[in-house]
């Protein structure tokens, strides 16, 4: 029995700069439960707090979890530029415990997100490229 295995792997790379849809679902996992605390605290945010998590795909969505352990529930911005550096997103939050799903609209096209947690002065950065690739697999086999 003879069997053909071919692959072929295609990449399409157009910026993403205006199709880039940021969309953020659900709630924060818990809000300030003391009744709204002290906004002012001055606090920065290091690299050990911030998690940004590529959650994979769906109804033609790329989906990244986004969070944030912000213990004295100070006032910080995530924003989210998209290839060529725009500002995509920008919002100001103050939660102790800080989670969103950021849903990018799935085109062919790579896309290189940046993520930013800006508290004060400080901002922590996380960047990534974003790659799709379609592989074909063709089997013949001879009856």
């Amino acid at each position: 029995m003879n069997t053909i295995s071919v692959s072929t792997r295609v990449v399409k790379g157009i910026a993403v700069a205006v199709a880039a849809v940021v969309i953020l679902v659900s709630n924060p996992l818990t809000s300030q439960a003391n009744g709204g605390g002290n906004n002012n605290k001055k606090a920065s945010a290091t690299d050990e707090q911030v998690s940004v998590k590529y959650q994979g795909t769906h109804d033609n969505n790329v989906i990244f979890k986004v969070e944030f352990e912000n213990p004295t529930a100070a006032k910080f911005w995530l924003i989210i530029k998209n290839d060529n550096g725009d500002v995509v997103y920008h919002q100001q939050f103050n939660e102790a415990h800080f989670s969103k799903s950021v849903l990018f609209q799935n085109t062919d096209a790579d896309i290189q997100p940046t993520f930013v947690i800006r508290n004060g002065n400080n901002d922590v950065v996380r960047q990534f490229a974003v790659n799709r690739t379609i592989t074909e697999h063709t089997v013949v086999t001879r009856l």
